[in-house]
Formats: C-alpha cells, sequence, structure tokens
C-alpha cells in the first residue's frame, strides 16, 4: 500500500506571482505558441493558463535549445524573472519576462497546426474557426473572449453568494418543457420519450420553497431551427429566482446590483482580456431606465418609419433603436421593457391587475439586443391553475411542479441571463458562436 500525501502548491505560478519574483529564479511550465528567431537568440511566447509570458533564449546553450524548439510543444522553463522591456499586458500580462535558463520539451505535436496561431487576428473563416475549435480556441483573441464570459460567470455567482442564494443543479433530463410549444428536443429515455430542458424554470420556483434564494448556471437547449447570428440551439443560462418580493421591480433592482459588481469584477480582474479585445466597457449602472413595451413602441415609432403600436413584442430593429435612444437620451446602454401581454409570456407569469391583459415581466436590452428575461411567478395554488387551463393546458400533466404551489410558496420572481448573448454584447461581436465554447445550431453537431 502507498500514500498520496496533500499537494504543497498545486496551483501554477499565475502572471502576478511572477511579478512579484522580478530578480528571482523561477520554473513554469506552458505551451510555445510563438518562436521569434533572431541572430543572437529568440523571442519564445508561452501560453499559459492565465495568459502569455514572454521568454527569452539567448547567450550560451540558446542553440541547442532552440535546435527542435517547435510550436504547440508543452515545455518546462527555468530562468530569471525580470521586468518587461516593452510593457504589453496581451503578451506579459505581469509585465515582467524570463531570461531561459534551462527549457525541457515533456511533449511534441504529433502533426503540424493547419493555423498560425501567432498571427495577432485569426484569419479563418467562421466555419473553419469552428471546424477547428479544439485549435482555434488556442489563438489568444479567441481564448481572451472565453475569461470574459468566464468572469462575468464569476461575478454571478458571487454576487449571488452574498446576498443570500444558494446554488442548485437542477435535471436537464424532463419529463416535459418548462415553457411548453414545440421547441424542445425529446429523446429516448429507456422506454418513454422524455425531453431535454427548455430551463430551469420550474426547478428554481420550487427551489424558492426549499432555500428562498436559488441560482444555477447550466446549459438550456431550444430546438428552434434559427439560423442567426444571435441564436444556437444550446447555451448557458445564468438564472436566479428569490421569494419574498413585492412585484418583477425588486427582481430588476437586484440585476442593476448584479450587473454593477460583475462589471467592476471585469475592470479589476479580467483587464489583460479587455484590452487585448480593445473592449468599450460600458459604465456599471447606478439606474437603469425603464420603460413599459407600449412607451417602448411609442419611442421606436417616433425614430423610425414603422407603427409598432399593438405588437406584443420587440422585434430586432426595435431593440436596436430603444438601445440606441437609452444611450442618447439617457446616457445608459443598458434599459428594461417591462409589461409584456399575458399571451406573449409563459403561463407561470404573474398578470398585472393595475394594467389588464399584461403581465409584470420584463426583458433588460444591452447595446441592441434582448440579454435577460424575468418576472414575477404565480405563487398561489388556484391562480396557477386558472391559468394553465386558460392557456390550454391540463394542470395534471404539471402536478409535480404543482405541489410547491399546493403546499405554500411566498411571492417570488426570477430571470435568466443568456451569457453567450451578454458576452456577445460586452464585446462588439456580431456573432455569438465566437463566444461560445463549441457551438450547436441547426447544423453542427460537431466537434
Amino acid at each position: 500500500m502507498t500514500r498520496v500525501p496533500a499537494g504543497e502548491s498545486i496551483a501554477p505560478l499565475s502572471s502576478g506571482e511572477l511579478a512579484g519574483k522580478a530578480g528571482q529564479t523561477a520554473t513554469l511550465s506552458g505551451m510555445v505558441m510563438r518562436i521569434r528567431r533572431l541572430s543572437w537568440g529568440a523571442f519564445v511566447i508561452l501560453r499559459r493558463h492565465d495568459g502569455l509570458v514572454q521568454c527569452i533564449v539567448s547567450g550560451e546553450g540558446s542553440d541547442a535549445i532552440l535546435e527542435n524548439l517547435t510550436e504547440e510543444q508543452a515545455v518546462v522553463v527555468t530562468g530569471l524573472v525580470k521586468e518587461a522591456a516593452i510593457k504589453d499586458p496581451s503578451i506579459n500580462p505581469g509585465n515582467i519576462e524570463i531570461q531561459v535558463e534551462s527549457l525541457t520539451v515533456v511533449s511534441s505535436p504529433h502533426s503540424r497546426s493547419p493555423v498560425d496561431l501567432s498571427k495577432k487576428v485569426l484569419d479563418l473563416h467562421i466555419d473553419n474557426n469552428l471546424d477547428l475549435r479544439p485549435l482555434s480556441l488556442r489563438h489568444p483573441v479567441e481564448r481572451a473572449r472565453l475569461r470574459v464570459a468566464e468572469g462575468f460567470c464569476r461575478g454571478f455567482r458571487d454576487f449571488l453568494h452574498q446576498n443570500g442564494f444558494t446554488e442548485i443543479h437542477t435535471p436537464k433530463i424532463c419529463l416535459a418543457g418548462a415553457e411548453g410549444g414545440a421547441n424542445i428536443f425529446p429523446v429516448k429515455y429507456f422506454e418513454r420519450t422524455a425531453f431535454l430542458a427548455q430551463s430551469p424554470q420550474f426547478y428554481k420556483q420550487m427551489g424558492v420553497g426549499i432555500f428562498e434564494r436559488v441560482f444555477e448556471t447550466g446549459p438550456v437547449f431550444r430546438a428552434e431551427p434559427h439560423q442567426t447570428s444571435r441564436h444556437v440551439n444550446e447555451y448557458t443560462s445564468l438564472d436566479f429566482e428569490m421569494g419574498f418580493i413585492t412585484d418583477h421591480t425588486d427582481v430588476m433592482k437586484l440585476e442593476v446590483e448584479l450587473l454593477r459588481h460583475s462589471l467592476e469584477l471585469l475592470r479589476a480582474e479580467y483587464s489583460p482580456e479587455l484590452s487585448l479585445l480593445a473592449v468599450e466597457m460600458p459604465e456599471p449602472p447606478a439606474e437603469v431606465p425603464c420603460v413599459t413595451l407600449a412607451e417602448a413602441h411609442a419611442i421606436t415609432g417616433a425614430m423610425g418609419e414603422r407603427d409598432y403600436s399593438g405588437e406584443p413584442d420587440l422585434d430586432p430593429e426595435e431593440e436596436r433603436l430603444l438601445c440606441r435612444y437609452a444611450a442618447q437620451e439617457w446616457g445608459c446602454e443598458f434599459v428594461f421593457v417591462t409589461h409584456f401581454p399575458t399571451e406573449k409570456r409563459p403561463f407561470y407569469t404573474m398578470e398585472d391587475p393595475d394594467a389588464p391583459g399584461t403581465t409584470r415581466s420584463f426583458d433588460l436590452l444591452f447595446r441592441g439586443l434582448e440579454i435577460t428575461t424575468g418576472g414575477q411567478r404565480i405563487h398561489v395554488y388556484d391562480m396557477q391553475v386558472e391559468k394553465m387551463i386558460r392557456f390550454g393546458l391540463n394542470p395534471d400533466d404539471f402536478s409535480d411542479y404543482l405541489q410547491a404551489h399546493q403546499y405554500g410558496l411566498p411571492p417570488h420572481g426570477g430571470l435568466a441571463i443568456g451569457l453567450e448573448r451578454l458576452t456577445a454584447r460586452l464585446l462588439g461581436v456580431e456573432n455569438i458562436r465566437y463566444t461560445t465554447m463549441f457551438p450547436r445550431d441547426v447544423k453542427r453537431l460537431t466537434p
């Protein structure tokens, strides 16, 4: 029998830790991303867990080190940590470089890369980019996009933990969809047909009766045959649900604070990625303007050549017009739209008794695109059953879900944020496939 001890340090040296070792010798590992050979030696750029670091190979022994060195080799480097001569956070996040003393190759690629990862911009058609995703994502720009998404997701989690929420993990194989309709994927489940989850909505509401405040980050699936730059069929949904609210505005207020927290976290801890991507960060909002759907129609109708009044939703052009108006007139790149018609919102949405025919629901728009949908839910059993029947649904088909209402729920509401959409808007990327690690759409099921 042997025993495995706990490691003294299992984390690699970060860029910040390396910066604190200036004048000292350090050992680090990484993948060779770029080699710039010169008469006196070479600059070698390593791709590491938290960015790039520049290594200088020169002097005695440099020829032996460089002789068989190629891109995409995995290496371990030991050398003197120095302040970088050129301050470029996209290459040297900690403004340091390594004067190499020794370099050991621990793995070499089987084949030469078909993609030149050393280019400043990855010059690939989107289809080629997605076909070669395990390789193309190694490029600093592609990788930085996913890092920004990770940062927002981290901010979402951190903020909600700090505000009394419990993280939950709900089933992704379900008996029925949370929103009804035909846009759900059937799967063979032993001798029955099940469906991939459209949303964790039912389980979030059940969770309110258990923990009062719950959240989840996870995949959701929509069987919609869209082939647009703003739709994919599997995406990451950031969901929360909270109890003891007065109405939907409590949910909106919490989202404003969540946005402030997450945007400030990105500014503070993801500046190398933001700098590399030349991101125009929005100001963390102290408040976000809010209009009803009817008011939104009036604003966009006055701006365009079309009368939107009476439309049950916002179309893409309206979203763009309204965001432009909010930025110009109210100085905010975010805008809430509330009070969507009853028939356009799911059966679990609370109707507004002060505005018959509308719901206590909202969308949050950002830079011309809807990134959040939310609202107050129905918490009263009889009210929920009556609305199901009105929507042509059989309450018996939702008996498990209705248990939460039957045995008591506080007034509650919540929202869902599409992570890939939000990241794309933040980065100014037109196609959300660029902010999705491995996109799934009508035509793509690989890699």
